[in-house]
Parts: structure tokens; sequence; C-alpha cells
């Protein structure tokens, strides 16, 4: 605010970032590197994306730098990173629309973009989509008499591992998710049983190898037929899927770890070019097919490469984005910024 009250925020932003996840907030710490004025938008009330949302307690191990980190300490060290520079957030603001119109009064005489979001709109020279999946939800299981214990011992989030204390805690499920809450439940609760309904899991295979070795029993080949309880769930019936027979057992909880289905939502609208439901094709300078509008991280797919859902990956991605972005809006300029170090000792 200046001296008046007014608002001092630009009203075009060199690059606009849609999607506060780490990708998102990776590429708004490096448009501060390279000197832009750079807005984040996120239709979630909070920085974070997917870890605040859906494992905010989950260890990571995969991500440069440490040795392991819980989702809300990396969340909070990557919007420390993005918030050095001026960055300017817009949470719970859901992007609806995408326009090339000219630039707002009093700006230099160009075309820029439009974001049109629930709550107004944003102007930006450029944009990066690092909206993850896109819009999620959970797949469930076509069971009523499973699915009406929601809320009620059986949740598909787990946004605090502490509240499985002492529990005897039923998983569902043969992914990452799943093998890790496991894991992660293990130490504090009662007893943990991890059902698949197939041999393999499809999680990374240290994950897989520290379940071999923990107190975690597991059960191949097993379903979730139905649970009971009182209002409140107490037991659960799984079956073994080869032989059909039925087992009861005694549970305090339930994670159902099935994964979830993504969809892009309002972003098929804008033009972009797609591959299926969940991807925007990007070339090797991760530029879409719409003019100085690029896409970094889980929706970024190039034709021809198979997708590689990690956030190591999403910061390499947003860093290339940012760097042609860069030049697209300056002509002349050079895509390579510099190192990080030359910079830094200027402040």
């Amino acid at each position: 605010m200046d001296q008046m009250g007014k608002s001092t925020e630009p009203k075009l932003f060199d690059v606009t970032i849609l999607g506060a996840g780490p990708t998102g907030m990776f590429g708004a710490f490096y448009a501060g590197m390279r000197e832009m004025s750079c807005k984040l938008i996120d239709a979630l009330p909070q920085a974070g994306g997917q870890i605040t949302a859906l494992y905010p307690t989950k260890k990571i191990f995969d991500t440069p730098g440490f040795p392991t980190v819980v989702g809300k300490e990396l969340v909070e060290n990557l919007f420390e990173q993005a918030s050095q520079w001026d960055t300017k957030f817009a949470l719970g603001e859901r992007a609806e629309t995408l326009r090339r119109v000219p630039a707002p009064a009093g700006e230099p005489d160009e075309e820029c973009w439009v974001i049109g979001t629930t709550k107004g709109d944003h102007y930006s020279r450029a944009v990066i989509i690092a909206a993850g999946i896109g819009a999620f939800r959970p797949v469930k299981l076509p069971n009523e008499d499973v699915n009406r214990f929601e809320g009620k011992g059986l949740d598909y989030f787990v946004r605090d591992i502490e509240k499985f204390a002492d529990k005897r805690v039923l998983i569902v499920g043969g992914g990452d998710s799943a093998v890790d809450w496991a894991l992660a439940a293990d130490p504090i609760a009662e007893h943990v049983t991890l059902i698949h309904r197939r041999p393999g899991f499809r999680a990374h295979d240290t994950s897989v190898n520290k379940l071999d070795q923990s107190g975690v029993e597991v059960r191949i080949r097993h379903e979730l037929r139905e649970l009971q309880g009182d209002g409140q769930v107490e037991r659960a019936v799984i079956f073994d899927n080869q032989t059909d027979e039925e087992t009861t057992i005694d549970v305090d909880a339930i994670i159902l770890a099935l994964g979830f289905k993504a969809d892009l939502g309002p972003i098929r609208t804008w033009g972009l070019e797609t591959i299926g439901r969940r991807y925007v094709r990007v070339n090797n300078k991760m530029e879409t097919n719409l003019p100085k509008v690029y896409a970094a991280g889980d929706l970024a797919l190039q034709e021809g490469l198979e997708p590689l859902n990690l956030i190591v990956v999403g910061y390499g991605q947003v860093t290339v984005a940012v760097n042609y972005a860069y030049v697209a809006i300056k002509p002349g300029e050079k895509v390579f910024p510099g190192h990080s170090s030359e910079k830094m000792a200027d402040r």
C-alpha cells in the first residue's frame, strides 16, 4: 500500500504461475532470480498443492538436499524461498478462463494474457501452468456399504498421522501412498494391516523393502468387502479374491489409498493442446501451443515420453519454463541466467 492507502501491486505481471505447489513455488523463486515480477494463483486457501491437501505429515525422501523431510516442512521452506522476492500470492482463487487481450491502461502497448478467477482478473505477459494433476478426487470403491463410513473412521486423505496412534488400522491399496502410510502408521498404531488385490506393489523399491521388514501385516490378493460398526467403523470383512474366503478383522480406522481421478477442469477449455484427459502437450522449452504460455510439473508432457510425476522433475521443468519465458517477454536477452551464487551475492 502507498501513503494514500492505494494498492501498489502492478496491474501487469511479467509471469503468473497457476498452482502454488512445489513446482509453482520454485518457479516463483526462479522468476525472482531473473528479476521478473511474479504472481502465484491457486484454488486452495494455502500454498503447498497436493502436499498440503493430501499428505502434510508424510515423509518425502526424493527431494534434493533433504535425506528426509515432512511434507509441511518442505512447503514452509519453499514458501520462504519464493517469498524472499516480492512474489504476490492469490490463494483461494480458482483459475477459470485464459484470454489474450490488450495490456491494461497505463502499461506498455502490447498484448498480454488475462486470467479470470473466481475473484477477479489477473494480467500477465507470460503464464506458467503448474497446476499439478488438476482437479482431483479420490477413487472410491463401488460399494455403498463401505462408503457410508466416510468420516466415521474411513479416510481417503491423511492430514495427521498421529490420529492413528494406538489404533487398529486397515490400509487398502498398492501404490506409494498405501505403502508409505502403512510404514508411517506402523510405529504408532496398535496394529496395521495392508491389503492389496494383486501380488506386486506399485511403490518405490526401497519402500517395499522397508515394508517387508516392518511389523505391518500384508495380505496380497485381498480386497475389502464390507465395513461394520454402530455409527463408527469397528470391523472390516476382507476376502481372498482367488478363493473368496472371508476374514473379519477388528479395526478402528480405514485408509482407502486407491489413487485419484484427475481432470484438467477449466484448463481444457483454454485452447491448449492436450494428451488424454490429464496432460498438456509441451515441447522441450516447456512451451504449449499458446504464445508465452508454458506448463510444468505433473500435467506437462512431451510427445513420446512417459510421465514422471516427481517433485524433482517439476523443479527442473519450471526452471526451463521461467528462463524461456524471460527471453520471450524480453527479446534479445539470454536464456542462461548465470549462477545463483552470483545473483544472491548481490543482495
